[in-house]
């Protein structure tokens, strides 16, 4: 069984003032060049609750996915604190690092690139129970429960198989068991259908809610497609440039966006009926070059509401209503 705590009141996953800058040049910056700061998480802040659903959500290169990895300790935070379960996972060391390996998993993207396809599925599974030193006698029954948990029917005819044997859709449930197998706690998964084809992501959708719901996971959903996320997550952080532009419950941002950023989000999905207008995008040109980003508010310069106090502020994230939005105007 995984490891629950028992503090009462206190949200599962802490984010206060999280930065991850990198600097970018090679060897041109090595040999006296010039190396230029890119902020791919600047002064990002949020809780999740034990048990919530939270959606990431923007567009490429806004910082979800480094966000996530920040959590999984994949990357080292430049400054700021990431506390699970009340302690700062910066500071996990050896064998609590290890524990908090088993506690945090990872639903990779493509789920073709996530295994190795000379291993067969029974040692796919195998091998975080070993890492876990979970004794022998125990893991083909944990495997089986494992694929029993993501519904691959007849999960036996599976083990001897390898990965290229097996669909796309069923390989992501296989990525799906391996992340689950030891009962973590919280699971982040970046973009888990994005490489499907469309016929299966809504199975794949569907069991990872069921699973979600029956063990009582705290979840972080990466996309960048808000359909899916207002599907699987009932709260979302809208992410842009590295901050964060509005989070709230994911229903009120979906029928009543406040910021500029949010709004055009929503306006970009498809409208399925072709009878019906879809309004024109509110948003200008494509995103700024991350490494040199507009002064003020990052999202200034596509912004179709921008005034003289945009370039000059950053505007501060505000509590407004339940949600938190950053914008001047809002």
């Amino acid at each position: 069984m995984s490891i629950r705590s028992t503090i009462a009141g206190q949200p599962l996953v802490d984010v206060r003032d999280a930065r991850l800058h990198y600097k970018v040049g090679g060897a041109l910056a090595s040999l006296g060049g010039r190396s230029t700061l890119v902020k791919a998480v600047d002064g990002v802040s949020f809780t999740i609750g034990r048990g919530e659903s939270v959606g990431l959500l923007g567009e490429s290169g806004c910082g979800k996915t480094s966000m996530g990895r920040m959590l999984l300790r994949l990357e080292t935070a430049t400054s700021g604190e990431l506390l699970f379960d009340g302690e700062d996972i910066q500071t996990l060391k050896g064998a609590g690092l290890k524990r908090y390996r088993a506690r945090a998993q990872l639903i990779f993207q493509n789920p073709f690139d996530a295994v190795n396809p000379r291993l067969s599925i029974r040692a796919i599974l195998a091998e975080p129970l070993e890492n876990a030193r979970i004794p022998a006698s125990e893991r083909e029954e944990r495997i089986i429960s494992a694929l029993e948990l993501v519904r691959l029917p007849e999960p036996r005819q599976f083990l001897d198989r390898y990965p290229h044997q097996l669909s796309g859709g069923q390989l992501q449930r296989i990525v799906m068991a391996r992340a689950l197998i030891l009962e973590p706690d919280f699971v982040v998964a970046d973009e888990p259908v994005s490489m499907l084809d469309v016929s299966v992501r809504a199975g794949v959708l569907n069991v990872f809610r069921d699973v979600r719901d029956r063990l009582g996971l705290t979840a972080i959903y990466i996309s960048h497609d808000l359909a899916l996320v207002r599907y699987v997550c009932e709260r979302t952080i809208v992410m842009y440039l590295g901050k964060i532009m509005e989070d709230g419950p994911t229903e009120d941002i979906v029928h009543d966006p406040l910021h500029p950023y949010a709004q055009a989000l929503v306006a970009a999905v498809p409208v399925p009926h072709p009878d019906q207008s879809h309004a024109p995008l509110p948003i200008g040109r494509g995103a700024p070059d991350s490494r040199n980003p507009p002064s003020g508010c990052v999202f200034r310069d596509r912004c179709p509401r921008a005034i003289e106090l945009c370039a000059t502020a950053a505007p501060e994230l505000r509590s407004v209503g339940t949600r938190r939005v950053a914008c001047h105007l809002v």
